[in-house]
């Protein structure tokens, strides 16, 4: 089937035209007819088999002009990247259509953000922290929104935007179709999809947790740490067909150590990108990945749902992820657009039960590849790396009796309740300072 065949209309077919796209992917295929339908829609599909477009062709087909400013289409996305990503391909679908699209996200003057969305707009990307904020303030009107659309919904929970998530849905309009497009399904997404959904079709591409056909993985099994960085050294130095590579690491504190380390021995070639990053130098990194100007960039998995490069020859994985979903999401930065992929993991002994839950999601156990001879084993351990030893540790010198204080502090002198009986004469003495004697008894 080409798109040619599916209900378009012409301005969307000739900017597809225009982008070289002829034939719909699984998932756009599938889903196109549902969305016209008006059905709800909970679509699952791997990163990079073309969600975006999936939700979009349709939207885009049915969305109608009207004088009105407010929105008709809401589209809501965890990270800042994936908002402008999905601005950039709302722009091309709509290179021959009159409609105005504003992406909106955190990080940024949200003054500026609202006097554009105040100009009016057809099309709201936004995260849903900044997206509440809006609403709040009363920038844009939600009665005319038709269709929202949920990307990465399993992420906006995992990065805390349940609350703000929840309230989003509970200000909408309740008659609106519904579009839910992820990787995987959780628990967590099931009940929200159970809450506010209605009775939505499931439309996927492949099994949640399937790799990617057109995916080589692999595994080295590396002792530690420093080991680990002197075999990424070594494949960036002897494989030349490495030539844009995304490299996972665990943390943001990490993934800044690792930077310090390559960029010394290719400089001007690796960037570092995570969300402690300001917001220029995260687009100014991932514009520098795409150029080609960076061979390599350093990142946490945040940038597993918000950078859409083309032709991402490899991705490694420093770490292996926690959560056995993050991985799908990693290797799904390459073997996009039905190109080939290559997937390389480095796994230490600490690491192999996370390896193992990763490959019965999967249902694929990853082949592992033998160390070279020419590959540096280091004996240097990290802090964590260190074997630790808990030992009770005891005084050299018992104290003895007498030197223990006692268990109780004495009660100040004005708190002891002491059966004294104090002299009239006395007490005179201490309030006035001179002896007052009783005067005379007056006699009858």
């Amino acid at each position: 089937m080409t798109f040619a065949e599916l209900n378009l209309n012409t301005p969307l077919l000739t900017a597809l035209d225009d982008l070289g796209y002829t034939t719909p992917t699984t998932i756009q295929h599938r889903v196109f007819s549902v969305v016209m339908s008006g059905r709800d829609v909970c679509g699952i599909a791997q990163t990079g088999t073309g969600k975006t477009f999936a939700y979009l062709l349709p939207c885009l087909r049915q969305w109608k002009f009207s004088k009105d400013k407010s929105p008709q289409v809401l589209i809501l996305v965890p990270t800042r990247e994936l908002v402008t990503q999905v601005v950039e391909a709302v722009k091309a679908l709509t290179s021959y259509m009159n409609l105005v699209v504003v992406g909106v996200y955190g990080g940024t003057n949200i003054n500026t953000q609202q006097a554009e969305v105040l100009k009016g707009l057809d099309v709201l990307v936004a995260t849903p922290g900044r997206l509440y904020d809006l609403a709040m303030n009363g920038a844009f009107k939600t009665k005319m929104i038709k269709k929202l659309v949920i990307d990465e919904v399993d992420e906006m929970l995992n990065l805390g935007f349940r609350t703000q998530l929840k309230n989003i849905l509970d200000f909408l309009p309740p008659r609106r179709q519904n579009l839910l497009f992820s990787a995987t399904m959780t628990e967590d997404v099931e009940a929200l999809i159970e809450l506010y959904f209605n009775n939505p079709v499931r439309v996927e591409a492949a099994p949640t947790g399937t790799p990617l056909e057109n995916i080589i993985q692999s595994v080295y099994e590396v002792p530690n740490f420093y080991t680990k960085v002197n075999l990424l050294e070594l494949l960036l130095s002897e494989d030349a067909s490495m030539t844009k590579v995304l490299v996972f690491v665990a943390t943001k504190q990490l993934a800044d150590q690792l930077y310090e380390q390559l960029e010394t021995k290719f400089p001007g070639t690796a960037g570092v990108i995570h969300s402690n990053k300001e917001q220029n130098h995260r687009f100014n990194t991932v514009k520098q990945f795409k150029e080609g100007n960076y061979r390599f960039i350093i990142a946490t998995d945040i940038v597993a749902r918000g950078i859409d490069v083309a032709e991402v020859s490899h991705v490694i994985n420093f770490d292996i992820p926690e959560v056995p979903e993050n991985y799908i999401h990693r290797i799904g930065r390459t073997g996009r657009a039905d190109k080939k992929g290559i997937a390389i993991s480095f796994i230490t002994e600490k690491e192999k039960p996370m390896l193992t839950a990763i490959e019965d999601l999967m249902k694929y156990r990853v082949p592992i590849i033998p160390l070279t001879d020419s590959l540096v084993i280091s004996t240097e351990l990290t802090e964590d790396e260190k074997p630790k030893i808990y030992m009770k540790t005891f005084p050299d010198k018992l104290p003895k009796k007498e030197e223990v204080g006692p268990a109780f502090h004495e009660k100040s002198a004005k708190n002891r309740k002491v059966n004294v009986i104090v002299k009239h004469k006395d007490r005179m003495m201490q309030k006035y300072g001179k002896p007052i004697k009783r005067g005379a008894k007056k006699k009858k």
